[in-house]
């Protein structure tokens, strides 16, 4: 099975060709200045995360207006708008504007829709040394009441020129808390430079194994399976990553060949890398 695809940019709504997951699902829509993309959420709830620039939403006729504002994913942290299941809802670009939509099954329609602000997302540093990342959660603890979900996980990384992410591999493929939660996961990525490239590794305990080129535009669907990226030298890789599953606890198991690696963030950290 195939596990990663291209996606087109054009205007509008774009869509995976595959989609392996059986909860997850994703869109990029692309809109010109002042043009609008109205559509029902149906049994699903969405995050529409502003990849760049600045909307407005109207959703079971509550209005956001001019959500947004970053230029790009490089550039600063998210707003995102929350459109729960059963929703009637338009988007109208204020100037140009790049929106990622995620999403999963939801029998929550009462959840009313809100607005993620940037000073709601935690920031920081993952990993150590070459696997050093940095980090966006934007919708991720379900210990936040005024941020409710059904299912919808999601955040962003940023993989520096030649670093590691997601490293050690991990998996998070059954219910087994505290140790490891069940999700499905997908990552949307973008290279800066824009013709820069990353390489994706996944594999599985079925014997699959795959490696794909990161390009912008790419994604990874993950129904199960460890997983990993690298960034080529002199490119940064940015992915929105955001999962779905039983339940909005975060658990996983790492590559157990490789997991060692853990175990050196506190050191690395400690001699200054």
């Amino acid at each position: 099975m195939k596990y990663h695809a291209y996606l087109t940019a054009n205007p509008g709504l774009n869509t995976p060709p595959i989609n392996p997951c059986k909860l997850l699902d994703f869109g990029l829509l692309k809109l010109a200045p002042g043009e609008t993309h109205q559509a029902n959420s149906g049994d699903r709830e969405i995050l529409a995360v502003i990849l760049g620039g600045k909307a407005s939403f109207e959703i079971n006729g509550q209005t956001f207006s001019q959500v947004g504002g970053r230029p790009n994913p490089f550039a600063g942290k998210p707003h995102s708008v929350y459109i729960p299941a059963g929703a009637k809802y338009t988007i109208q670009a204020v100037g140009a504007a790049e929106i990622a939509l995620p999403s999963a099954p939801s029998d929550q329609p009462e959840i009313r829709p809100y607005v993620i602000m940037p000073d709601r997302i935690a920031a920081g540093v993952w990993g150590a040394a070459n696997f050093k990342r940095n980090f966006h959660q934007i919708l991720t603890s379900a210990s936040q009441p005024d941020l409710p979900a059904r299912r919808l996980i999601v955040g962003e990384t940023f993989t520096p020129s030649g670093n590691w992410s997601t490293f050690p591999p991990h998996k998070h493929q059954q219910d087994d808390l505290p140790r490891q939660a069940y999700h499905e996961e997908m990552y949307y990525f973008k290279v800066s430079p824009a013709e820069g490239f990353g390489i994706c590794h996944y594999y599985n305990e079925e014997g699959e194994d795959e490696n794909f080129t990161v390009r912008d535009n790419s994604i990874h669907m993950m129904p199960r399976g460890y997983h990993t990226v690298v960034s080529a030298p002199g490119y940064t890789t940015y992915y929105l990553w955001f999962l779905a599953g039983n339940q909005r606890v975060q658990a996983t198991i790492d590559d157990p060949a490789l997991g060692w690696v853990t175990k050196t963030v506190a050191m690395l950290k400690e001699l200054g890398h």
